[in-house]
């Protein structure tokens, strides 16, 4: 029988806390580059607002999840004039019946 996976980073994952730190980069990922379009800013505009080099804007742009930490991402998105929250939840793990604590983090659009 196939194993059925909620989605694609818990298929790749080893375990569940690598799997949230590539879902809340990927989140945070898709958020800065929603940000970018929504203000037009070329790549390298991008660089300069964001504190980063032109290379990196590429990098995100191209989704490489790997080349970023949640730090990284954090910072970008607080240059960007956004604010950041985040939210500390339990939930439920339906295959162990165990409970952990999930790390949520979210980018409030301004």
């Amino acid at each position: 029988m196939t194993k059925r996976f909620d989605s694609v980073f818990d298929a790749i994952s080893n375990t569940e806390q690598e799997a949230l730190s590539l879902k809340l980069r990927a989140s945070l990922m898709r958020e800065l580059d929603e940000i970018i379009a929504k203000e037009h800013w070329t790549q390298k505009q991008a660089a300069k607002q964001l504190g980063v080099t032109q290379p990196r804007i590429s990098d995100l742009r191209r989704g490489k999840l790997s080349l970023f930490s949640l730090d990284t991402l954090v910072n970008m998105i607080a240059a960007a004039g956004r604010d950041v929250s985040v939210r500390v939840a339990w939930s439920f793990n339906s295959a162990s019946y165990d409970t952990y604590l999930v790390l949520i983090i979210f980018a409030l659009r301004c």
